[in-house]
């Protein structure tokens, strides 16, 4: 693997990552909102 391509595949790994890790916390989010919202209708 040319350094150019190292390069670039280390790039889209590290978007991958974060587009993952946004997807995650938003999960997170949304799951102690629907908690919340339960807990407080009982």
């Amino acid at each position: 693997m040319t350094p150019e391509e190292e390069k670039e595949f280390l790039r889209r790994r590290k978007s991958r990552n974060a587009v993952f890790g946004l997807v995650l916390l938003a999960m997170v989010v949304l799951f102690y909102a629907i908690t919340i919202v339960r807990i407080g209708q009982q």
